[in-house]
């Protein structure tokens, strides 16, 4: 993958709410498996719509624990994925803090971060599209406060390779860091989390990606008990609680937790199939850089055209909406969600192809 210069990206909320709003029907862009409906979901009408709590419900909160296998107290219910993460953020991070994440990436690891005053760290990714997690070690030093880690990674669909955890979390117990887990794209959180691995890391996720429900905005972090208490606190001065109602359907979202995950399993197998296919009918345009368990594949762009350039035609003359690189602070490439109904999927690629080498109106 090919790293634009610090700066040189296109923000993430102008080109999905602004520049392309309203203007696609066929969505490859946005990283979640199909969006699931409220009528898919028993409708709680005896619900008593008060405050509920600021770190969550019972149930709810319990639900989550039990797919980390942990107690509840290590669980808080947040606005989201983003929230948790910023609330985390403003927990932990002072300024001349030193905090480390990888780039390519979600614009808030680095930028909430410089906000708060301290250092940031920008390591890429290996070739093959892995966290540099050899280079994010070397790194690591007294002022370390926190390293922030994607796996799989958005937006290259790799994960972190298995041997070479172990030095950043030795790393990481020397100088008393810690390991910020943005674990969206880990289905099976009990087997698959590395916040098992080190009693400073805090993970955090959402039903947003996995389950198929962004609407519900409903996220969590999981980790050690006194800073989720922490996060809970700075919460109850921002959006104080999470609607009752969002967290009564998420409950019963993880409730039917195999169900979603199987059908997340289904779709993005199958959607892979089918992209990998359309890629070997564009070799040499294309060149599909092979997912590990996301919804969504990179796929480095070799026609010379920007990577946005081409967003911008394939949004006005195919109504397909994709991610450019530049939204990553990267070049030529494309992030395309695969996990679609393959109907979907296959006219979407097929629109995208039409429009690879024609540059015409």
């Amino acid at each position: 993958m090919r790293r634009a210069r610090p700066g040189t990206g296109y923000p993430m909320r102008r080109w999905v709410f602004e520049d392309a709003r309203g203007r696609y029907d066929i969505d490859l862009g946005d990283s979640h498996v199909d969006c699931s409906t409220v009528g898919d979901l028993p409708w709680p009408a005896d619900l008593v719509l008060d405050y509920g709590t600021d770190a969550g419900g019972d149930r709810l909160r319990s639900l989550v624990a039990d797919g980390y296998g942990r107690d509840v107290g290590h669980v808080g219910i947040t606005h989201g994925a983003q929230e948790a993460l910023y609330l985390l953020y403003q927990a932990l991070l002072r300024p001349g803090d030193h905090v480390v994440v990888f780039t390519p990436g979600w614009q808030q690891a680095r930028a909430v971060p410089e906000a708060l005053g301290c250092e940031v760290s920008c390591v890429g990714l290996t070739a093959d599209g892995r966290p540099d997690v050899a280079a994010a070690t070397g790194l690591i030093g007294p002022r370390t406060r926190v390293v922030v880690l994607n796996s799989p990674c958005n937006p290259s669909g790799r994960r972190l390779a298995d041997d070479d955890t172990e030095p950043l979390l030795a790393a990481l117990r020397r100088h008393g860091g810690h390991l910020l887990l943005d674990e969206e794209y880990v289905a099976d959180l009990a087997a698959d989390s590395l916040l098992g691995r080190y009693e400073r890391a805090v993970s955090v996720s959402s039903l947003s990606k996995v389950y198929g429900f962004p609407g519900l905005r409903t996220g969590w972090m999981c980790g050690p008990p006194e800073l989720v208490r922490a996060a809970m606190e700075l919460k109850h001065l921002t959006t104080i609680s999470n609607s009752v109602l969002t967290e009564r359907l998420a409950a019963e979202v993880l409730e039917r937790r195999e169900h979603y995950l199987e059908r997340y399993r289904t779709l993005t197998s199958d959607g892979y199939r089918v992209l990998r296919a359309w890629a070997a009918g564009h070799e040499g345009a294309v060149r599909v850089m092979e997912p590990e368990g996301t919804p969504f594949a990179w796929l480095s762009l070799h026609t010379g055209e920007t990577s946005l350039a081409l967003g911008r035609r394939v949004l006005d003359r195919g109504r397909v909406l994709l991610m450019p690189a530049e939204v990553f602070d990267s070049e030529q490439g494309l992030r395309v969600t695969f996990a679609r109904e393959e109907s979907v999927l296959r006219e979407g690629l097929d629109r995208l192809g039409a429009l690879l080498h024609d540059r015409s109106g």
